[in-house]
């Protein structure tokens, strides 16, 4: 390959990234609030629970001995001002616990889903994507925002 053949993918390749980095910096913060979630999504994940998790966590989701609560004060207070891909990261890598990091990405998203529903967070009109990487501007928020005055932006978790 030529040099001048080389210049142009490494130009082309600087503009792709540089394109990625101001659309991800673009990209609107979004919380638990505004429902980023589907009704459907939760159901799936209700199903995908009870058939990975409930062992463990219980069938209402308060914990069950040494397996934390995700549901309640406790598991709010825990994941305050995290992300859901900071959530989706944690189920996807380590659970369930006798077989860490067999849950496929859309079967992690519906659990999630079926999580917030559980913690009293509205259902929305987009599912949670099945990648971590898609969520980073999904905020978790334990308490429902003020609502936010005409022309401003919700400041929700910063």
């Amino acid at each position: 390959m030529g040099r001048v053949t080389r210049g142009y993918w490494l130009a082309g390749a600087v503009l792709l990234l540089g394109g990625a980095v101001v659309t991800r910096a673009q990209a609107p913060d979004r919380h638990v609030w505004t429902g980023v979630y589907t009704k459907a999504q939760a159901e799936r994940g209700k199903i995908a629970y009870a058939e990975n998790c409930a062992a463990c966590h219980g069938e209402t989701l308060a914990g069950i001995d040494v397996a934390p609560a995700l549901v309640g004060p406790n598991f709010l207070n825990n994941w305050n001002n995290t992300s859901a891909g900071d959530l989706f990261g944690r189920i996807q890598s380590t659970m369930p616990l006798n077989a860490p990091g067999s849950l496929g990405g859309r079967k992690v998203a519906d659990i999630e889903a079926y999580m917030f529903e559980a913690n009293g967070f509205p259902a929305g009109d987009l599912a949670l994507p099945p990648n971590a990487a898609l969520m980073p501007n999904v905020r978790i928020v334990a308490q429902k925002p003020e609502p936010a005055a005409a022309g401003q932006a919700c400041t929700c978790g910063k």
